[in-house]
């Protein structure tokens, strides 16, 4: 049907060459427009329209190839385009009203759902769809994808869609924070301005300016003086939790890791994912090949560092109450442990969330980490201003 549409195009007066067509079919198979109408326009307008006199002419191209679409049935919509299967994957994803999610019970915590998980992987033969007890798909067991559950383990599905895992059983990769992305960034390097403290170290090789002058009145000839550099003192440990619903603040992420990068010269990131726990990464390119372990970064840097955690603290409780229930791995120690930890080697810490402040109270994980803080603040100007007053 694209072929038919980028036709019109032509025949319209659109000067769209095969380039141009190329990098639109390339932001539909990325997934830039799968079900947004107006995602799909956008799309299609900003790879194949390069000169404002032709807008018009496109709109009449794009309503005359898929005009009526929207007064089709799902089924004759189906028969009329050739839909890709992954597409046709997701039409069996479950989808439950408010009220079905209420009635759904939870499996009654997190041993009994490690002890029915255990059974399962046992008992079960093959691939299941739609159902409440075994790993499937598109269902209400506690094991599976594109279901829902209260409590359960996602097993096979690319993202978090309601947040309700215990566990993910899936590898999965997440990349780095650009700390060279600078739009926006300004006011946050304002907020954390607040935190500089600035020294003299190093060698002498600044031009001291006022003592040359001093010098050279004294002594009736040009006597050059130096000083060491004027540097800002302060050291920051900064642990960013990354993937899963954290991937709905990246951008606001980037700015800050960005204003952090240019504010402080001794700045040492690390990441994590939910909690902390006995590993850190310095690379989330390949996440559990390249892990740090948190005693040695305890030993490493003194308490002298700042330490600030950034994330939403939105994660099943079992994941800082409880050995074993990290969401990627087997934790012999609890998050609540490894968190107590951090905050007293370094008792100059600090907790910014991007979620909304407002939402806070209804998250249990989130009252629980704010509880072993000193202070988590909004990931605001004014809550990152809070923030710098607490580790002053």
């Amino acid at each position: 049907m694209f072929a038919r549409f980028y036709d019109t195009l032509r025949q319209t007066g659109v000067p769209v060459s095969i380039r141009e067509y190329l990098a639109f079919l390339e932001g539909m198979a990325a997934g830039l427009a799968t079900y947004d109408v107006q995602a799909f326009y956008y799309l299609a307008r900003t790879s194949m329209v390069k000169d404002e006199r032709h807008l018009d002419r496109f709109d009449r191209a794009f309503a005359s190839s898929f005009k009526g679409f929207e007064g089709l049935s799902a089924d004759q919509v189906l028969e009329s385009i050739d839909l890709p299967a992954e597409w046709l994957a997701k039409l069996a994803e479950k989808h439950l009203s408010p009220e079905d999610k209420a009635a759904k019970d939870a499996a009654g915590g997190f041993d009994a759902l490690m002890d029915r998980l255990r059974k399962r992987l046992a008992e079960q033969q093959g691939r299941h769809q739609g159902g409440n007890k075994w790993i499937g798909t598109a269902g209400t067991s506690p094991f599976g994808a594109y279901g829902y559950n209260p409590e359960g383990v996602r097993i096979g599905q690319d993202q978090s869609r309601h947040q309700r895992a215990v566990k993910v059983w899936d590898k999965r990769e997440f990349r780095d924070l650009d700390d060279r992305v600078e739009l926006g960034t300004r006011n946050i390097k304002i907020a954390l301005r607040r935190l500089r403290k600035w020294a003299r170290d190093g060698a002498a090789d600044e031009l001291d300016l006022d003592g040359t002058i001093r010098a050279t009145a004294d002594h009736g000839y040009l006597d050059v003086q130096t000083r060491p550099e004027r540097r800002n003192a302060v050291k920051v440990l900064l642990f960013l939790d990354i993937g899963g619903s954290m991937d709905a603040h990246v951008k606001v992420m980037e700015e800050l890791f960005s204003a952090a990068r240019a504010e402080f010269k001794t700045l040492v990131p690390f990441y994590f994912h939910n909690c902390l726990y006995e590993g850190v990464w310095r690379d989330n390119a390949r996440r559990w090949d390249a892990q740090t372990s948190t005693t040695e970064v305890m030993r490493t840097y003194g308490s002298d560092y700042k330490c600030i955690f950034v994330g939403d603290a939105s994660m099943s409780p079992y994941e800082i109450l409880h050995p074993g229930g990290a969401n990627e791995h087997w934790n012999a120690e609890t998050g609540k442990v490894w968190l107590e930890r951090a905050c007293n080697q370094w008792p100059r810490h600090l907790w910014i969330n991007p979620t909304p402040e407002a939402y806070w109270p209804q998250t249990q994980s989130t009252r629980l980490i704010k509880d072993i803080f000193h202070a988590m603040v909004p990931m605001t100007l004014d809550g990152i201003a809070r923030g710098i007053r607490e580790l002053r």
